[in-house]
């Protein structure tokens, strides 16, 4: 094989599990940093009036998380081409989310990667990422 041309990754990889603990201020702090003022992810107190036991991490957040682990591990030259996810169970103050990664498909520098974020209550996001790694 040509240098340059071995690929990066194989479909069936599984990334490492990242652990993220679910914080009060991670999750205003996201709300905050995203501009979402809903009262649901600040006030404690209106959140529970709505139904929901304690505040709760917005889909903005989460997004942010998914893009995080999906650079962290192709590292700094890794460019999100595109994030699909969606929200499941909600990422409560006290919880922990382990995020999990698989690659399904690759195309040259480009991979797809299953992504799974579980907590507790169950899975928070599942959705797929496609990332480009420049060699």
């Amino acid at each position: 094989m040509k240098p340059g041309t071995e690929k990066l990754v194989e479909p069936g990889d599984e990334l490492p599990p990242l652990t993220i603990p679910i914080t009060r201020t991670l999750i205003v702090a996201g709300a905050v940093a995203s501009r979402d003022y809903q009262d649901v992810h600040h006030d404690a107190e209106l959140a529970r009036e709505k139904g929901s036991p304690d505040i709760f991490m917005n889909i903005l957040t989460t997004n942010g998380l998914v893009g995080r682990y999906i650079t962290d591990h192709f590292g700094p030259r890794a460019v999100l081409r595109r994030v699909a996810i969606r929200l499941g169970a909600p990422n409560h103050p006290g919880d922990t989310m382990v995020l999990t990664g698989t690659v399904t498909e690759v195309d040259g520098d480009t991979a797809h990667v299953r992504v799974v974020g579980a907590n507790g209550l169950g899975h928070h996001v599942t959705g797929t990422v496609t990332v480009e790694v420049p060699r």
